[in-house]
């Protein structure tokens, strides 16, 4: 297995982890410590995403990338929603660290308008929505553009979501399983 710890200074973002605190749908943290992990092909595609986004004046804020497999069936028993998030027993891919929920920042270090919030579990938050602010649908085909031209594979509900192409190739990975834990 090879994990990467991503960090501010590794990838030259913002990370504010949502289920390490109670801004989250769960109204409770989930992480008991605030880690931030991506399979190393993962971890080079952020770089690129990153990468791609500073030569237009913008960066990102990473809310969620490794998601150990207890902190699922935890998001699970809160909300058992397959629209929004993936049953425990078959796996996420951010269990499998080749996950990412992320929103762009613009050049002041504030958060570009997505439309709805992170984790909005409503039709609002699908990808090509068109009852939001054309500002805001044109801010989702920025992250879009920039993330699919580094590689990276979108869900369709979730503007935030972007996974690796073909993610059950990568081992579910529990929180015994990090370099150290997050739960």
């Amino acid at each position: 297995m090879s994990l990467i710890e991503i960090t501010p200074e590794s990838h030259d973002l913002v990370i504010d982890l949502a289920y390490a605190t109670s801004r989250n749908f769960t109204g409770r943290p989930i992480y008991r410590r605030a880690a931030c992990y991506l399979h190393s092909d993962a971890a080079a595609r952020l770089s690129r995403a990153v990468e791609l986004g500073r030569a237009l004046g913008f960066r990102f804020k990473l809310l969620d990338a490794l998601r150990p497999s207890e902190a699922q069936w935890l998001l699970w028993n809160a909300c058992p929603d397959p629209n929004f998030l993936a049953d425990p027993r078959r796996g996420s891919p951010h269990s499998r660290g080749v996950a990412v929920d992320l929103v762009p920042l613009d050049g002041e270090g504030r958060e570009l308008e997505m439309g709805t919030a992170f984790d909005a579990f409503t039709p609002l938050s699908h990808h090509g929505n068109t009852e939001i602010a054309p500002a805001a649908q044109r801010n989702r085909f920025l992250l879009l553009g920039l993330m699919s031209a580094a590689g990276w594979d979108f869900y369709a509900n979730e503007w935030w979501h972007y996974q690796l192409f073909d993610p059950k190739r990568y081992p579910l990975l529990s929180d015994a399983d990090l370099p150290t834990p997050m739960m």
